[in-house]
Parts: structure tokens; sequence; C-alpha cells
């Protein structure tokens, strides 16, 4: 069998294996196109890694795209992380220093206690209430105070009574005394008559001053005025003109306001915080400025159940009856204090699980340092360890170089360290 090629089969043959170099090389360009371009787009990735957006205002604020700061609403800055330094210290020129207002203090010793505060209100001092009653039944027929809150003053007239029994022993006193003048009888003991007469009226409430001048006048009125036994502040009043009273029943309960209970609230988990011999001051929202110091007089042994709160009771003076029963207070109880490294408390800084502090390391050098911190009060604050005395620690503008460190590293300078 004979085979026959054509020229126009070569021909056809030769366009295609040329057509296919052809789409070969175009093939080969695009590749050495595409390859650095996707090699320069990954190198780009790597290198953006190192970068971040921030804040000029809040350098707290770190984004890994660029926006807006969402505290300010300020155009987010790009920033190139410092990985060369691993370090937690910063440098600032003399310029930065004085516009941070960096300030220096050695760390020394001082005395520091805990202190409680308590919302407490005043009442009145139970010891120095009273009640004056009567001594023998009757009706009154006058009041001399009719208004609480009055003050009333010790013998002084409280009412008008009349009582049968009351006048039948004074009818017996007169009639004890007008027979020791008539009868001169030696087997009648006289003296003795009317001093058991004298001592009936004494006992159901006439004063001697009433009981002389009935022996004087050899008279007397139905009515019998009852004197006042204590003095104080009208608290209540239990009778009304007109109304029978018994035997010892209360008319009139007063308040000697010359001191005061302060009652406090105390939580049952603050409880093992308070020392009863603590010194104790009395603050008053209706007085600024007035502080008044107490004791701890008296500390509920029962818990309430359904609020667990106890109460402690301070006994505070009131010169001048200026504090009233009811007004709201504060009582701070100061504890024992003790000896102890101390820093103002904005030289701190503190987030939810540490606490650090920058120190001076050289010139114009500071480096931050993990510290514990232990009693707060007044604007100071206790270090437990981390520092020693004699380190130079910032004690204004330490959040300004937290934020500049933040700023300048684009990290926390606290991150990974460990007491």
């Amino acid at each position: 069998m004979q085979l026959v090629v054509s020229n126009k089969n070569i021909n056809a043959g030769y366009k295609k294996i040329k057509n296919s170099h052809w789409l070969l090389s175009i093939a080969c360009c695009l590749l050495l196109i595409v390859f650095p371009s996707c090699k320069n787009k990954k190198a780009e990735i790597v290198s953006k890694t190192d970068t971040y957006y921030t804040c000029s205002m809040h350098p707290q604020v770190m984004q890994d795209k660029p926006g807006n700061c969402p505290i300010c609403g300020m155009k987010l800055i790009e920033v190139t992380k410092n990985n060369s330094d691993t370090t937690n210290e910063i440098k600032l020129s003399n310029q930065q220093i004085q516009l941070g207002n960096i300030i220096v203090d050695t760390i020394k010793n001082g005395s520091i206690g805990e202190q409680v505060v308590l919302p407490a209100t005043l009442n009145m001092d139970q010891n120095k209430s009273s009640s004056i009653s009567a001594r023998i039944s009757g009706r009154v027929d006058k009041l001399y105070y009719k208004n609480m809150g009055e003050y009333l003053p010790k013998n002084t007239k409280l009412a008008e009574i009349y009582s049968e029994e009351l006048n039948n022993a004074k009818q017996e006193y007169i009639l004890a005394l007008q027979k020791q003048k008539t009868f001169d009888n030696p087997l009648v003991d006289f003296t003795q008559l009317i001093s058991s007469a004298k001592n009936k009226l004494l006992l159901w409430g006439m004063s001697e001053a009433q009981i002389k001048q009935l022996a004087n006048e050899k008279t007397f009125s139905p009515l019998t005025t009852i004197f006042s036994t204590e003095s104080g502040y009208i608290t209540a009043i239990n009778i009304n003109e007109g109304q029978y009273v018994t035997e010892g029943s209360t008319i009139i309960s007063v308040a000697d306001l010359s001191s005061l209970w302060a009652e406090a609230q105390v939580y049952s988990s603050q409880f093992s915080l308070i020392d009863k011999n603590a010194s104790v001051t009395v603050q008053f929202p209706d007085f600024p400025g007035k502080n008044v110091t107490g004791k701890i007089d008296f500390a509920n042994p029962e818990i309430s159940e359904g609020t667990r709160i106890n109460l402690i009771r301070v006994i505070i003076q009131n010169p001048g009856n200026q504090l009233k029963p009811g007004m709201q207070a504060y009582v701070t109880i100061k504890n024992k204090e003790n000896r102890s490294l101390l820093l103002p408390t904005g030289a701190v800084i503190r987030d939810s699980k540490s606490a650090s502090v920058w120190i001076k390391s050289g010139d114009n050098t500071f480096i931050n340092k993990m510290v514990r911190v232990g009693i707060e009060n007044d604007g100071r604050i206790e270090i437990t360890s981390g520092l020693r005395a004699g380190d130079v620690v910032v004690i204004s503008g330490a959040y300004l170089l937290n934020s500049e460190y933040i700023f300048k590293k684009g990290a926390n300078p606290m991150e990974g360290m460990k007491m």
C-alpha cells in the first residue's frame, strides 16, 4: 500500500505546530509576570504584620486596618512595630519629659492603715431617753406641754391631775399636823404619823415645796401639779387633757440629745475588716467639713437573714444639739496602721490582672516593673512586693509614659510579664 502525502496536508500541520509554540510562549510570559507579583504580594502581607493603626490621642487603640478611632473619631495613623527592641524600656527627650510633666520620687516607708466607710443614720441615745409616769391614778385636767419636739426642762410644771387618793393623803397629813399641835399625848407618836403621811405624798409625786406649802396653809386644791422629773426633747405624748391615767402609765417621753447614736450598716463580708477598738470618724452630708470622733459601743451579734446586714453603733457627742436624729451620716473606721512602702495612687498603672510602675533606670530612661499592691487609703497605695526602698519611681505622668511606650512599640509593656 502506498502512502501519499500532499503539500496541502503538510502546510496545515506546520501551521498547527507554529500556533502551539506561540501559545506556549505567551503562557511562559504570563507565568513570569504572575509569579513575581504573587511573591511581592506575599512579602507585602508579611510586612504588613509589623504595622498597625492607632490614635494619637488614644494609643491603647490598635487596629490592623485604617479607619477612625472608636473613642474620639480621629483618623488612625499607621505605626510600624519596633521588633528589634524586646525590652520594656523607653527613653524620652528633655522636651518630652517637660511637656509630659514626668516627675519622679524615691519610694520610702510610711504608715498606712485600712479604712472602711459605712453609711449610717443618727438615732437617739436610748441610754439618755426617759419617761415621766403617773405615780397615782387620776384624771389629767391640764397639760402644760402638748407639742412633740418641745424642750421640757427639769422641775417645770408638766400637768394638773385630780386624784381622790392623793387628796385623801393630803387630808391625812394636815390632820396629823393638827393633832400634834392640839394633843400632847406621850402615848401617841405624832412625829411618826406625820413622817408616814409625808412619805406617802412624796411617793405619789408631790415635791418637798408642795408639802411644805400644804403644812403652812392647812388647805389644798383638789388639783395637784405634777412637775417633770427629767429634762429633754419630747418624743412622745401618751395622754390628753380629760383622760384618766393609771398608776405607772407614761404621760410623756423625753430624750437628751447631748449624745447620739450613729448606727451603721455592715455587710457580713465587711465585718472581718472592722476593728472594734479602732478610731472612728463620723461625717454628715448636711454639714460638709464637720467631723466628729467617736467609739464603737455595740456590734449586733445577729445578722439580718434577709439583707445579710449587721449593725454597729457609734456614740458621738452633740454639743449645742446641732445634730438631729434621722440625719444621714458616714462612719469611717480606721484600723491599726502598719509600716510599708508607699506611693501616690496615680503612680501605679493597673488593669484587671496586674499592676506596674515606671522606675527611672538612667538619664531620661524609664523601665516598667510589675508590682503587687495592698492597702489603698487617702491617695496613697501600699507596695507589698516588686520594689525596694530607694527606687526612683515616676509619680506623675506614668500613664503618659505607658501611652508613649504603646505608641512607639505597639505593645503593652506589661504583656508577658510575671511577678
